[in-house]
């Protein structure tokens, strides 16, 4: 039996320590895993070591800053993980392992009416939005389509475009899928797989894909901005993901610009979301581009010339970079990843960002700050809900898992 304060205790912290730095990153040299864990590379040599004869790392010769080292990562056979991210328009699933390989994935799209009730619903019949029946299906036939044993699966990451609750787990009012608001996913996605199923938004789940996997590798304190049919923010510091007691952290969509603006969802004037969000922005081409124009058109658009469709992209930028100066003189994070499909617009976006940051934010702050568009485009909040999962197979290092189901 192990002491508290043990050699035995104090070596299998360590051991877990290693194994969760790993995790996380997805494969890290010796020399990484010794800066990142505090330990000396005398010890991570002889974790190493052990794990390798254990079969749970592999180790493989690679290169660091032209010398030649040794890369470690997770033995992709030890863990199967599951991500679900419900979209307004798109369900994405996927299916991983700790070494950080996505297995297979899927998309399927959403039609008009397709996201909102009935369920049906465990424990109350007509309550569960569609999309969770779809999603139950749609991992069940990954599962079957990569052949991996179902014991091996530990857990689900699921991500909601809205804010979570995150002792209670339920979804709130200002979620971005109607019928969503009140609702329970983890609870009911679990009951479906009888898995463990662990729930973020879709903001904070974008933050985990882009660090892990993305433009945030290697940085501590970030903030990804994903701007769509809302505007939410996923918050890292210090390496950690921040949400706050009630999980409402990063809600940067709803930062007054204007009080005397237009009415937000949320019931106040001149949110930041009013000016920037798909819904709000769109109708402003409605006139001169006609009916049915999407983000990703006026995108397109723009980079081949067109007049309006710059002016506008360039309006959301100078007020997007608004709050985005805020976060800075607050939070001081050294990089700021945008994400969404206005992200695919480069400098007609980021340079009008950058340009009020220069002139709102504190000049230190500003200085410091490298804004990026996302790497992963459409999928990082679905690799951040892997992430998620990988992150909830041992003691939280990025953010601790809300609503954990064991049925």
């Amino acid at each position: 039996m192990e002491t508290p304060g043990s050699q035995s205790s104090l070596h299998r912290a360590n051991l877990e320590r290693v194994v969760r730095a790993v995790r996380r990153a997805g494969s890290l040299t010796q020399a990484e895993i010794a800066r990142t864990t505090g330990l000396s590379a005398a010890t991570v040599s002889n974790i190493v070591r052990e794990l390798r004869d254990q079969g749970k790392v592999q180790v493989t010769p690679t290169s660091a800053g032209g010398r030649r080292a040794r890369s470690v990562s997770l033995n992709g056979d030890a863990g199967i993980v599951i991500g679900v991210a419900v979209g307004r328009t798109h369900l994405r699933v996927a299916v991983g392992n700790q070494a950080h390989q996505v297995l297979a994935e899927e998309v399927e799209s959403l039609g008009p009416g397709r996201a909102v009730p009935p369920g049906p619903r465990t424990d109350d019949p007509g309550a569960t939005p569609y999309g969770l029946d779809r999603a139950a299906e749609l991992v069940e036939q990954l599962i079957e389509k990569t052949g991996v044993d179902r014991t091996r699966i530990s857990g689900v990451g699921l991500g909601v475009p809205g804010p979570v609750d995150v002792v209670t787990g339920t979804v709130g009012p200002t979620v971005g899928l109607p019928g969503w608001a009140d609702a329970r996913p983890a609870e009911d996605l679990g009951a479906r797989l009888g898995l463990p199923v662990h729930l973020d938004n879709d903001a904070n789940l974008g933050a985990l894909g882009e660090l892990v996997w993305g433009s945030g590798r290697g940085v501590r304190d970030l903030a990804y901005v994903k701007v769509a049919d809302g505007v939410g923010a996923g918050l890292v510091i210090g390496g950690r993901l921040h949400r706050g007691p009630g999980g409402t952290a990063g809600e940067i969509g709803h930062l007054t610009l204007d009080e005397s603006g237009p009415v937000c969802r949320c019931g106040n004037r001149g949110c930041l979301e009013t000016f920037t969000a798909d819904r709000h922005v769109l109708p402003l081409l409605r006139a001169t581009h006609g009916d049915g124009l999407t983000t990703a058109a006026v995108v397109r658009l723009a980079r081949d010339g067109d007049p309006g469709c710059r002016r506008v992209i360039a309006d959301v930028g100078r007020h997007l970079g608004t709050g985005v100066a805020s976060l800075c003189n607050l939070l001081n994070p050294s990089r700021i990843v945008l994400g969404g499909d206005l992200a695919e617009a480069g400098e007609l976006l980021i340079g009008p960002v950058r340009e009020a940051v220069g002139r709102y934010a504190v000049p230190s702050a500003a200085r410091q700050l490298t804004i990026l568009p996302g790497a992963l485009g459409d999928r990082a909040e679905l690799l951040g809900a892997l992430a998620l999962a990988l992150d909830a197979m041992g003691e939280p290092t990025l953010t601790d898992p809300s609503v954990p189901v064991n049925p």
